[in-house]
């Protein structure tokens, strides 16, 4: 039993009829829609949820199940079944479409794993679609919905006859209205047309004497008459008899696959009802999937043990909203469980917390559950059958039956106390209100009361503290809380269950701004008592909030902890595993590795002694030996170095490449006077007596340079490190005035800036560039505004045009 009696309008449960609806593919589907009822047997209700699960699990897998031509012929089948009738083509063809989809239906789900689709496998029992009967209507009507040519040798006959008299008369019409035009009897644009089905000429009236013809018509100006030439007479009777005569062949066939039809009427009714349950069941599966719903436990009496349940109207509300807008907001789940243990919930809280949507929650996928519908929950929800669901929610008020809000409840209450029992889950909205406060929350607690006595499942919302009392000290009854966040007063929407919630109108008031006064007096006017029991529910809220914080971040730790344990014992093992195996197969490599070292060392030696100090000899048995320990040992064996020399006045010349002695830089001899020579290391010149420098080869620079190259990132930035000063002239020598910046970030082109110019200012350098090109002109900025926020930088300006503009920057130092 449901009540009040627009029970499904009160809950909600229209929206999702009509969302059904729009999922069905054809009036036979919707007719089941109109006709779902409530259910009370648990096994038929789990036959229908079974049915509903395997057809989303048969949508979310993607497979190839039919899902066209899902047509509704009944009137077609009920007019074949008069005798002497006949089906039109477009009633063939819907008919030929839709019993092939049937046949579809059928085949896929006898081909398919008979563990998938048990129970939508056994719709299927007792329907069949004879392949005969499919295979003459596939002969008359193809599958566009017209007639075959060759569905009879006459028709055949007749429709080539007919192409080749509609050829002739193109043609000799086409002669008739050229002439006609030249003589400007008829319009240029004109073209010929049909009236009472025979081809005619469009004339101007003043003309229509001199086409010779019949006028067959006429236009509404009486401006052009419709003439049908003479010469073409023969030719349209000809076509005219043959239309009739293939309209003939055609109603004859039609008829004789009627009356084939006619004897399997009984077999395509039950196989159109067939048709019409798929329909609906892939539309219940369609709902179940946009809405992600799920299947719970069954259990064959009152039980609610849901986890993760939405509002399905909530659900589809947001949906379209972030279709619409983008407003990525989710609905909150409920946790709920009502059990023979704890059977009666009572939800309190602020206003707007939720508590009403929690409670239409229960009820509309309570409702949804034994309509047949898979509902909004996690998978590991269970759910039970209850035989009534009362609902006392909204205003009920009564012009007609001079019905107050409070009557109207109470009207509800009397209904409730006379007709629910143990398999009844009642639901009530702000229960006690309409009336006075004290006497309001009296009645409404003898009541609740009763119901308890009557062993009813319940979820009631209320404000009033008597009732939050009289569930935390009665059997059976449980209070619940809409979370609410106390500091900055806002609901989260979120349902505890096990103690009751705080309306925090005090501190509400307060917040939106009442007179200081107005608030002060009100909490006076309510008592102590009563002040200290919502703080106290305030500071159980605060101290759960600090207390879920601090968990999940105590989780989140744990979680980190636990990980990098895993991956060190991980590691450890690894290292375990491999660490005998590594130390055998050295040992056995490196005693290999000694025996023949050993054997070559003997060997050589002995070649020397042979020898007898023989140069040639000695030579060739040292480089064997060295290409041994290259090869075997792999160790190259240390090149003997160059001796230096320092240079001398008339030994070096501008152009040779110069180091200093005991530095790593080098540069170059621009010119040399007397024992004095100017060089450029890098960008600065300098004055260096001869005697300190020494002349270097190509080689000697190539090495200089790599090294330099390695060296470089350890140097960069200008500071000191470690114990070793920083050469300033191997820096001089490997300066360069150009940082090149581009394609780097602005985070990392600062950093290389500040670096740069701390070095060139070091240096003395007197002018430095910056190449970090146009692009959107972020890095340019980035290096400019450091630039002038430096005292040792005298200006910044482009670069000119030729060498590039302003995606060059110069700096000139002090």
């Amino acid at each position: 039993m449901l009540l009040p009696q627009h029970f499904e309008q009160k809950i909600g449960f229209t929206t999702l009829r009509e969302q059904l609806e729009a999922n069905c593919l054809s009036a036979l589907g919707r007719q089941y829609v109109a006709r779902m009822e409530f259910q009370t047997k648990h096994e038929p209700l789990l036959k229908l949820l079974q049915q509903a699960d395997e057809f989303a699990y048969l949508l979310r897998s993607g497979a190839d199940f039919p899902a066209s031509h899902y047509y509704d012929p009944k009137a077609h089948l009920k007019r074949a079944a008069l005798p002497g009738s006949f089906l039109d083509v477009a009633a063939f063809f819907e008919v030929k479409m839709s019993l092939r989809t049937i046949r579809q239906a059928l085949t896929f789900f006898t081909e398919a794993d008979p563990g998938l689709y048990p129970t939508l496998r056994l719709l299927g029992i007792g329907v069949q679609v004879d392949r005969n009967l499919l295979a003459a209507m596939d002969r008359v009507v193809d599958d566009e919905g017209l007639v075959r040519d060759d569905a009879s040798p006459l028709l055949r006959q007749i429709r080539q006859e007919l192409i080749a008299r509609q050829g002739q008369l193109r043609k000799q019409i086409a002669g008739i209205l050229r002439h006609a035009k030249n003589e400007g009897w008829i319009p240029g644009d004109a073209e010929p047309t049909i009236r009472g089905g025979r081809l005619v000429l469009p004339v101007i009236a003043e003309h229509k004497r001199k086409v010779k013809g019949l006028i067959h018509d006429e236009s509404a100006s009486g401006q052009t008459v419709y003439i049908e030439p003479a010469e073409i007479f023969e030719l349209n009777n000809d076509i005219k008899d043959l239309d009739n005569a293939y309209h003939r062949e055609l109603i004859r066939i039609l008829t004789a696959l009627t009356d084939q039809l006619r004897p399997h009427l009984p077999d395509l009714r039950r196989a159109y009802s067939y048709l019409g349950l798929l329909d609906f069941i892939r539309a219940k599966a369609r709902l179940a999937v946009s809405l992600d719903c799920r299947l719970p436990v069954m259990h064959n009496k009152p039980l609610l043990k849901w986890h993760g349940v939405r509002h399905p109207l909530l659900q589809l509300a947001f949906a379209q909203h972030k279709r619409e807008n983008g407003d990525p907001r989710e609905v909150v789940p409920l946790d709920l469980e009502l059990n023979h243990e704890q059977r009666i919930l009572v939800i309190s809280g602020p206003n707007a917390g939720g508590k009403s949507v929690s409670l239409k929650t229960v009820g509309l996928v309570q409702f949804m559950l034994q309509m047949g519908l898979l509902i909004p929950c996690a998978d590991n929800s269970e759910a039970g059958v209850f035989e009534d669901i009362f609902l006392d929610i909204g205003d009920e008020q009564s012009l007609e039956n001079d019905l107050s809000t409070y009557s109207s409840h109470l009207l509800a209450m009397k209904q409730f106390l006379l007709l629910a029992g143990k398999k009844s889950l009642v639901l009530i909205d702000e229960f006690g209100t309409g009336t006075e406060p004290s006497l309001g929350g009296a009645i409404a607690e003898a009541v609740l009361d009763e119901l308890n006595k009557a062993r009813v499942f319940g979820v009631i919302t209320t404000h009033y503290t008597n009732l939050k009392n009289f569930a935390e000290r009665t059997p059976h009854l449980i209070n619940g809380a809409m979370r609410y966040d106390p500091d900055k007063l806002q609901p989260l929407y979120r349902l505890e269950v096990g103690k009751p919630g705080s309306s925090f109108a005090i501190e509400i008031a307060r917040k939106i701004g009442l007179p200081r006064e107005v608030v002060e007096r009100a909490t006076q006017l309510v008592g102590k008592d009563k002040i200290r029991y919502d703080r106290l529910l305030e500071g159980l809220e605060k101290e759960k909030t600090e207390l879920e914080a601090r968990t999940a971040e105590a989780a989140k730790a744990e979680k980190r902890l636990k990980r990098a344990a895993q991956e060190y014992t991980d590691l450890k093992q690894h290292l375990e595993d491999t660490k005998l195996e590594t130390l055998r197969t050295a040992k056995q490599q490196a005693k290999a590795l000694l025996v023949n070292t050993n054997q070559q060392i003997e060997a050589t030696i002995g070649e020397i002694r042979r020898g007898q100090a023989d140069k040639v000899i000695n030579k060739q048995a040292r480089e064997k030996l060295e290409t041994f320990v290259r090869k075997e040992l792999q160790i190259e064996p240390p090149k003997p170095k160059a001796s230096r020399e320092r240079a001398e006045a008339g030994a070096l010349q501008p152009g040779d490449k110069v180091a200093l002695f005991g530095q790593e830089g080098h540069g170059e001899v621009v010119s040399v006077k007397g024992n004095t020579a100017e060089v450029m290391f890098g960008g600065m010149k300098t004055l260096t007596k001869l005697n300190q420098l020494e002349k270097l080869g190509r080689a000697e620079i190539r090495e200089r340079e790599q090294a330099a190259k390695a060296k470089s990132g350890r140097l960069g930035g200008g500071g000191s490190g470690g114990g070793n000063g920083v050469n300033i002239t191997d820096r001089m020598a490997g300066f360069s005035p150009t940082l090149d910046l581009r394609g780097e970030r602005a985070e990392d082109a600062l950093t290389k800036t500040m670096s740069f110019v701390d070095d060139a200012v070091m240096l003395g350098m007197p002018e430095i560039k910056f190449l970090h090109g146009r692009g959107n002109g972020v890095l340019r900025q980035v290096v400019r505004d450091y630039l002038r926020s430096q005292r040792a930088v005298a200006s910044v300006a482009d670069e000119h045009a030729d060498r590039g503009g302003d995606g060059v920057t110069i700096a000139v130092l002090k």
